[in-house]
């Protein structure tokens, strides 16, 4: 670049990006024009010129130069917007992005605080013409003595949401980093997404959080929303195209070119990220009084030769990271399973409710393997869990990625099932009831729908499959429960040749056959020696 990116790199910044989409510098209304805007309509910039394939160059160029963060203007009064202050702020109803045209979702703005100080460009876009948004405290009602009136030189939103045009609820939301949310099928916000992963539980670490720093929005029939993005951090560049509908669930479609800037040791495409504290097999690590707490309770893979994959998610003693090799993988998720509400007597957050994100492919995404990350956690404020794709192969300095993917929040996975599907796990102590109970033996039970199972009974045609890397399996079983429409397999785990000191982690796969056929999809379980200790220290 000129000598202008050393003296004003966000100017530089600016120009790179007008020029690359084909328009002049982007222009920032003065502070006496902003407060012109505050009436009932938001007042756009000038008009710019916008292409999808300009964004691209733009985030090419951007990745061959150094690293600059956004600007921060009046750090310190963003810093008195905590959570309190923050959460009074009112976005004005009446200066919503098209919110008085018929057949579109209205779109309102976050305002900035100690959490996203960082600005966010945000433009609305039609017919190739960008105008921005730009950023006024008038947009907002804030209290009386709240700091965010302070605000002199921010330039920029927090984010933005998506709404209905009938009932003004949010369906997507976009705040802080390069994330996104969604209301899902049932309007429950749950786990969320994020454009790109980073050194994700890399012992060197640190992990980096790449940030959507502009976005121009485009309205599209029947309420549907397109958000091209340009994303940035100091080892990656990308543009994204986030196309949106609804139909019984948020259905989305996402293009993106990502440029890296250095190398990275574990690159993620497309990551999910969830929360999952405790579920029927691990109830013993909760302290609290519901019967289960999570957003997500597996993670479904469907590989290219067909088979399809299930493995209970874990809150782990430690950090673990797990990658499933799935060449040309088919697809993959994190599901919310359980659908009871008695299994989680949660009348405020309605955990039965949180939508499946379901990860399809676009094209063939080659050789590669689907990473679950599970983090350790005590509550259930902190998102623990993260599962992404990562493409074999070094991620350098200068790589290019081309990715496309179809992302669905909905209830359950939208590729029909073609075996019968796990819809529990339990684990308790094993051995036979009123015999003594052998030492450091559980029992795993799976409870599994019956799709398939039809004409079949309990009986040597019916069996278990069942391997492990460490210890024995022995006692399984398998038969419809009566009563219900479901089947149960169970087998026991022996770990008491592991000393007392090993607590690596013990992996199982598992399936169920007749006359020779799978009938089930594969469950996979991980299970530690300390914490099945601690499950059958509570049995006595």
């Amino acid at each position: 670049m000129s000598d202008t990116h050393n003296s004003s790199p966000d100017l530089s910044r600016r120009a790179l990006i007008a020029a690359a989409l084909g328009a002049g510098a982007f222009h920032l209304l003065p502070e006496a024009a902003r407060a012109q805007g505050a009436t009932a309509t938001t007042e756009l910039g000038p008009p710019e010129n916008f292409s999808f394939e300009g964004l691209k160059s733009v985030a090419q160029s951007l990745a061959r130069e150094t690293f600059t963060p956004m600007h921060i203007a009046d750090p310190q009064v963003l810093e008195e917007l905590d959570y309190d202050n923050h959460n009074a702020i009112r976005f004005r109803k009446e200066r919503r992005l098209w919110g008085n045209r018929p057949g579109t979702s209205p779109v309102q703005f976050f305002f900035p605080g100690r959490y996203f100080k960082e600005p966010v460009h945000i433009y609305a876009l039609e017919n190739g013409v960008a105008r921005e948004v730009p950023f006024t405290t008038a947009m907002f009602d804030i209290p009386a003595g709240n700091p965010a009136a302070r605000l002199q030189g921010t330039e920029g939103f927090a984010g933005f949401s998506v709404q209905d045009e009938k009932t003004g609820l949010d369906w997507m939301a976009f705040l802080g980093a390069a994330y996104w949310r969604t209301s899902g099928y049932s309007g429950q916000f749950g786990l969320s997404v994020r454009a790109l992963a980073l050194d994700t539980a890399i012992p060197d670490g640190p992990e980096e959080f790449p940030r959507f720093t502009r976005f121009w929005l485009e309205p599209g029939a029947n309420g549907a929303l397109t958000a091209y993005a340009l994303m940035e951090s100091p080892r990656a560049t990308g543009a994204y195209k986030i196309t949106s509908r609804r139909d019984n669930g948020v259905l989305q479609t996402v293009e993106a070119s990502v440029f890296l800037r250095g190398d990275v040791e574990r690159l993620g495409i497309a990551p999910l990220t969830s929360m999952f504290w405790y579920a029927k097999h691990d109830r013993f690590l909760g302290t609290d009084w519901r019967p289960e707490v999570h957003d997500s309770d597996g993670l479904q893979v469907i590989g290219a030769n067909g088979e399809r994959i299930w493995r209970p998610i874990n809150n782990p003693p430690r950090v673990m990271a797990n990658s499933f090799f799935s060449p040309s993988v088919k697809g993959f998720g994190l599901m919310q399973r359980e659908r009871d509400f008695q299994q989680y007597q949660d009348d405020g957050v309605f955990y039965e409710k949180r939508a499946s994100a379901w990860i399809e492919p676009v094209g063939d995404w080659g050789e590669g393997a689907v990473t679950l990350i599970e983090l350790p956690t005590d509550d259930e404020i902190h998102d623990n869990i993260v599962a992404f794709w990562v493409p074999q192969g070094p991620a350098q300095a200068g790589a290019r990625y081309d990715i496309a993917y179809k992302l669905s929040w909905v209830k359950d996975c939208p590729v029909p099932p073609i075996a019968a599907s796990f819809i529990a796990t339990r684990i308790g102590a094993g051995g036979i009831p009123g015999q003594p109970r052998p030492k450091d033996v559980v029992k795993i039970v799976c409870d599994f729908d019956g799709l398939g199972m039809e004409g079949l009974a309990r009986g040597p045609e019916v069996s278990v499959t069942a391997t492990t890397s460490r210890g024995t399996v022995s006692n399984s079983s398998v038969y419809p429960v009566v009563g219900t429409d479901y089947w149960r397999a169970m087998f026991d785990l022996d770990f008491s040749m592991l000393a007392e000191t090993d607590d690596e982690a013990i992996d199982l796969r598992m399936f169920v056959e007749a006359k020779g056929e799978a009938k089930t999809e594969t469950w996979l379980g991980q299970l530690f020696p300390s914490q099945l200790r601690r499950l059958l220290a509570q049995h006595g």
